[in-house]
This record gives C-alpha cells, structure tokens and sequence, in this order.
C-alpha cells in the first residue's frame, strides 16, 4: 500500500505552506476575505478536475483518439453549515479533435466510476453530473 505524506506550516493569519510527498509547495489561505491564495476547498476541486483530466487524456490516447485540446471545468455548491462539504458538483469536459463521442463518453465513465480517485471520495458527499463537449478539429494548418 503506498503512503502518502501532507503537512500545513503556518504562516500568518490563515494562511499555511503546505508540502506533500513530491515535495512541492503551495501556500493556501483559508479566509476567503484576504484572499491571498487558493483555499483548501478550491485545491479540492481543481484536484477533481485534473484528476479526471489525466484519466481523460490517458485513456483517449491508450483508444488512438486525435485529442487536440482537453478543458475539464468544475462548478460546485457547498453545503451551507459546517461541515460545509460539497453537495454538488458539475464538470464539463470540453474535448478538441475528431474524438469520437462513443470514445470520449466511454473515458469519462471509466474516470468517474473506476480510476479517479478524488471523484470517487467526493462522490461520497456530492452528486456529480457530467457534461460533454466536442469541438470540431482545427483545420489542417490552422492553429
């Protein structure tokens, strides 16, 4: 089983430095009036969306699809008292190429039901609901 390490270092105010078992560094503020950084919930959810990302663009390409681009957006609402945990998420996967929509539908049930792990813990707490794009592909030499 691999262990994964976290530590928060305070700094001032509610603001930390936090560390992981890579060993990068990212400073989070939690008091969403200053402002200064992302807050921990934000990370929460911009970890879904790369999450998924990766899952995305790892099994288009295992699939031979011409990805192009991938955007994955998250908007979420919070449950209004504490634990103010997320209570619903919706993610929108905007796909650039000629990606077919049967392989691109396929991944995304793969990333939400097998491989992405932050969506499957939040799912314990938050209905997630799906939305696909595809763009059309770029024209031959147009960039």
């Amino acid at each position: 089983m691999a262990t994964t390490t976290a530590r928060a270092q305070w700094i001032d105010g509610e603001r930390f430095l936090t560390t992981a078992t890579s060993g990068h560094a990212v400073v989070l503020d939690s008091n969403r009036e200053s402002d200064t950084a992302p807050g921990p919930m934000e990370m929460v959810l911009a970890a879904l969306c790369a999450c998924t990302a990766t899952d995305m663009v790892t099994i288009l390409r295992k699939k031979r699809q011409p990805l192009e681009h991938l955007t994955v957006s998250a908007r979420a609402e919070r449950a209004p008292e504490p634990p103010q945990v997320y209570t619903r998420i919706e993610l929108e996967y905007r796909i650039g190429g000629a990606v077919e929509r049967k392989a691109a539908e396929d991944a995304l049930q793969l990333s939400k039901n097998k491989y992405c792990s932050v969506s499957i813990m939040l799912g314990k707490t938050a209905e997630i609901s799906s939305t696909l794009v595809l763009d059309a592909p770029a024209a031959a030499g147009a960039r």
